[in-house]
């Protein structure tokens, strides 16, 4: 026990000395250009999927509802998430495209000159369009899911590129 107990307690960016939530300090960090791409998946039933294609959903166009539901979120990011900066957005794309019968990929991008990195927007508006997407549909599809959200994409700041190399990030 003892020695469990002489072990360093590894350093957390969220929480200071006394292990109490904290906002990171970025304001010696340089600005850079940023971009983010995060995508979510919403697997329906082709029935479903064939009425948003013709139109067909009571609601309205769900696929222009929900893309403005993302672009949206996106900016509502640091409002939503604890400990999330503000960010001085410049570009949020969110794309709804139909694959196969039964699912529909959302693929949100953002764009930012900034301190740090809009990762975190990325992933709420593609959820956040998944969800609104779910909501426009459950009239007719109760049994819709949302899965496979994940960060497909990042590049700026000091940890440089990333590709997700899964299939969560590949088409």
């Amino acid at each position: 026990m003892a020695e469990k107990q002489k072990r360093k307690r590894p350093e957390w960016t969220h929480l200071d000395s006394l292990g109490r939530a904290r906002m990171v300090d970025v304001g010696e960090k340089p600005v850079t250009r940023r971009v983010a791409v995060a995508r979510a998946v919403v697997r329906m039933r082709p029935a479903t999927l064939r009425r948003i294609r013709e139109g067909n959903i009571e609601k309205g166009d769900a696929f222009a509802v929900a893309r403005l539901a993302g672009i949206q979120a996106a900016k509502r990011t640091a409002d939503l998430i604890p400990l999330c900066h503000p960010l001085p957005l410049e570009v949020v794309r969110v794309d709804l495209t139909p694959r196969g019968r039964d699912r529909v990929e959302i693929e949100s991008e953002v764009r930012v000159t900034a301190k740090t990195g809009a990762e975190m927007e990325a992933l709420v508006a593609a959820t956040a369009a998944a969800l609104a997407l779910y909501d426009m549909c459950k009239a007719v599809d109760r049994e819709m899911t949302i899965a496979e959200v994940a960060l497909v994409e990042k590049s700026g700041g000091r940890s440089g590129h990333f590709r997700r190399s899964d299939r969560a990030g590949n088409r």
